[in-house]
């Protein structure tokens, strides 16, 4: 075998150099205010929030688990301290439109400051109004209204009884009401009276009775008439009373507040709902309460109109406001109007209207995970609305769909002077970029978070002063510097390439907590080498359940994969399975045939729909490299079949198409392979062997599968010449490389591959293009000739057949 294809133990894992860090615990370490690693997204962010036109929003596009949400809110604190501190926003009683409450702006602490005089003002009212009512003057002028009113109607009867009583008749007052009767020395005439009077007299007696009671009737219409007038003349009492009670203290409110004309405005408006309201003020409905909302079954009160609905309060705050919403619906982001019940009935007024995060962050800032906010109805809609409008609308859902019937309200919109930042992953923002076009005019600054930053000589001293400012902002113990450098390295590792760090912190932070968990079962002050590893360990552990169960069966003989001896047309290939947030290798076997055909390779699993398009595409690269190496001068005369054999479920990608390869070139050559290697790497039609994903979990699967069965020398793994920066490989399949126990091999082409499995020379072609004799190419050739001559004499004696008929 070529040794120069072999990797030194230099290659398999980059171990951190101790001198780079010059400390002996994070606790010396100075927190790392700054990003690292994100030059991009930063620079983004701080365009972002500095650009202050229309439609420049940020969406910080990213991972899971890169800081995103941190990155934003601690740049947004930044320019949010510098920031001024945003209006106050009241809502009020529109006495003329009810259903449609104004908005007022104030100054930050205003608005509390307004709603507190407010809230005095009416408790004020009753002491005023009850003192103005109960008031000598007051009581003296309303009982000379009545006394009024009683005069004139006792002069009026007194007038009528003097001018009946000549005629012998007199108003007599019954259970029924007024009437007239004949009298005879202040003594009603019975009927036996009456009856004894003569023929003349009972006529006069008639006459006169009908002429008092018509006139009773008269005194008898007028009397509504006088009481109308004395109702008014109480109102008007009322009314001159109230307005003279409340005047004084609307006069004072109305000159502090004298530099705000909506409420000024509104305090008149307030000074002719009380005056117009007077009767619920009197001492007999003293019983109402001053302010609060009314419990169910509890009528309403004018009181209740006088109230302010503070919705935004800044009365504490300094700078602008950061705000971020969890729960991204559609009424908690533009707010909502509540309903109580009264009566049975749900009834509503300006009281009851809620905030959204745009009104909280109106002024400042809004932070939304995009993929929450996507999730909920009418959500992303809502916002965008807003967006565009620049304005608030609270409107329900219900309204907005006519679901409800309840009575609602318009309230007066809000100006809005916001910036939003939405986060999420990559595939959301290309896809709201594709789909809707509206995006692209609303969140114009793309911050791109990086999943990875170069390790180098610079960066790994800011990691480490990254990982100490984690561990106190956490509360977990100091890391010792060795303890750090394996953290460096499982960063590597989670990047999957050994000059790269993982930006994930989400996952770092995991591993440090559980690191901290085994330092305090260990009763250790800090957290070191062992800690980390323990953690790591315990991780696997967790997870690796379905992993061991399969190898388990491997070793079991239940799945039929070879380490050892060799075999014709059987490779060792290569997968990742991901269960999860762990992945790990798995070895799978793959078979070729070759029967005499038309020069098609047939992708099995293809066939049963178990290949998915990029497998698909693999197997027919196969075909163009087969046909640009060896069907130069003749065509391909062969049919192959390619299966990954015991594969029960779908595979996809094309990091198997070499291995898939050297078994189709085995099959077709009649060439033993060696079934103690493995391999994995994808091919394209010049032969060049390509990179992979997964490529440190898939020699960890091939070789946890050897040591289980005993390692002998022999065994190893195939891997592309490009995925060598990529390897960061666990301790013992290093020791078992260093110690001559494993192989790796760095593969570049096809040829170098297949004369490592074959330990055949893979062989150059000569100026005619032949292969040197006993190489693999020349094997592969001659089989491929022998297959198009019997298929041509198949047809030859297929066309004589036919000619001798």
């Amino acid at each position: 075998m070529n040794k120069q294809l072999q990797l030194t133990v230099e290659e398999l894992y980059q171990v951190t150099d101790l001198s780079q860090l010059d400390f002996e615990t994070t606790a010396e370490l100075e927190d790392l205010s700054g990003a690292v690693g994100q030059a991009r997204a930063v620079e983004a962010l701080q365009f972002g929030i500095g650009m202050q036109q229309q439609g420049y929003n940020i969406f910080a596009l990213g991972p899971t688990g890169t800081g995103k949400y941190s990155f934003i809110q601690q740049y947004f604190k930044q320019q949010a301290a510098a920031s001024p501190t945003p209006p106050d926003w009241c809502y009020l009683n529109n006495f003329e439109q009810p259903h449609r409450p104004q908005a007022i702006k104030l100054p930050a602490g205003k608005g509390k400051e307004f709603r507190e005089d407010m809230k005095q003002l009416c408790d004020n009212f009753y002491a005023s109004l009850s003192a103005a009512f109960e008031s000598e003057e007051y009581q003296t002028r309303r009982q000379t209204i009545i006394e009024e009113f009683q005069e004139r109607q006792a002069t009026a009867f007194k007038a009528l009884q003097e001018e009946a009583e000549p005629a012998g008749v007199a108003i007599v007052r019954t259970p029924s009401g007024l009437a007239v009767a004949p009298v005879r020395e202040e003594e009603v005439l019975g009927p036996e009276e009456i009856n004894a009077l003569s023929e003349e007299e009972q006529t006069a007696l008639q006459k006169a009775i009908a002429k008092v009671q018509d006139k009773l009737q008269k005194i008898l219409q007028q009397i509504p008439g006088w009481q109308r007038e004395l109702h008014e003349q109480g109102a008007q009492l009322n009314q001159e009373t109230a307005d003279f009670a409340v005047g004084g203290l609307l006069g004072e409110l109305a000159e502090k507040y004298v530099e705000f004309p909506k409420i000024i405005a509104h305090l008149q408006a307030i000074h002719e709902d009380v005056v117009e309201h007077t009767d619920f003020f009197l001492p007999a409905n003293g019983d109402h309460e001053a302010s609060g909302p009314s419990m169910e079954g509890e009528p309403r009160t004018p009181l209740q109109n006088y109230q302010v609905n503070l919705l935004i309060d800044h009365s504490v705050s300094q700078g602008a406001p950061i705000i971020y919403e969890d729960n991204p619906t559609y009424q908690n982001l533009v707010g909502r109007v509540e309903h109580e019940a009264q009566l049975g009935t749900l009834l509503t007024d300006f009281r009851l209207i809620k905030p959204g995060a745009l009104h909280r962050a109106n002024g400042g800032y809004l932070i939304i995970d995009a993929r929450k906010l996507l999730t909920q109805p009418y959500a992303w809609d809502g916002l965008k609305r807003a967006l565009q409008s620049r304005q608030i609308n609270i409107e329900s859902l219900g309204q907005k769909l006519s679901l409800i019937s309840t009575i609602s309200l318009e309230p007066e919109p809000i100006p809005l002077q916001v910036k939003v930042a939405l986060f999420g992953e990559r595939e959301l923002y290309y896809l709201l970029w594709e789909l809707d076009p509206e995006f692209a005019e609303l969140f114009k600054v793309e911050a791109d978070f990086e999943e990875q930053m170069e390790r180098n000589h610079e960066n790994q001293p800011l990691y480490a002063r990254l990982l100490a400012t984690l561990a106190r902002k956490e509360g977990l113990r100091s890391l010792q510097r060795a303890a750090v450098a394996r953290v460096i390295e499982e960063s590597a590792r989670l990047a999957g390439d050994q000059e790269r760090l993982s930006t994930q912190m989400r996952t770092i932070i995991d591993l440090l907590h559980e690191a901290d968990y085994w330092a305090g079962q260990q009763a250790r002050e800090v957290i070191t080498v062992a800690d980390i590893q323990q953690a790591r360990h315990a991780q696997v552990h967790r997870a690796n359940r379905i992993q061991e169960r399969i190898r388990e069966e491997t070793l079991r003989g239940t799945y039929l994969i070879a380490t050892s001896g060799q075999a014709i047309g059987q490779l060792n290939g290569l997968s990742v399975m991901q269960l999860g947030n762990y992945a790990f290798g798995t070895p799978g076997r793959i078979t070729a045939t070759v029967h005499l055909g038309e020069g098609k390779v047939l992708d099995i699993e293809r066939e049963v729909e178990l290949g998915g398009p990029l497998h698909t595409k693999g197997v027919l690269i196969l075909t163009g490299y087969l046909g640009r190496r060896y069907a130069q001068d003749a065509p391909l005369a062969f049919t192959a079949s390619l299966v990954f054999e015991q594969s029960y479920h779908e595979i996809d990608g094309d990091s198997a198409s070499s291995a898939e390869l050297y078994a189709l070139l085995s099959a077709i050559g009649g060439i033993p392979l060696n079934q103690a290697l493995a391999v994995t790497g994808s091919v394209n039609q010049q032969g060049q062997v390509q990179a992979i994903g997964g490529v440190n979990e898939k020699v960890e699967g091939f070789f946890d599968l050897c040591q289980a069965r005993g390692l002998t020398g022999e065994q190893g793994v195939l891997i592309p010449a490009a995925n060598v920066k990529h390897l960061m490989l666990r301790q013992d399949v290093v020791t078992a490389v260093a110690t001559g126990k494993f192989r790796l091999y760095r593969i570049n082409t096809i040829d170098e591959g297949i004369a490592i499995l074959s330990g055949l020379p893979a062989g150059e072609p000569d100026a005619t293009g032949s292969y040197p004799e006993g190489s693999v190419n020349y094997r592969v050739q001659q089989a491929l000739i022998t297959l198009a001559e019997k298929r041509e004499e198949f047809g030859n004696r297929g066309e004589g057949k036919v000619a001798d008929e």
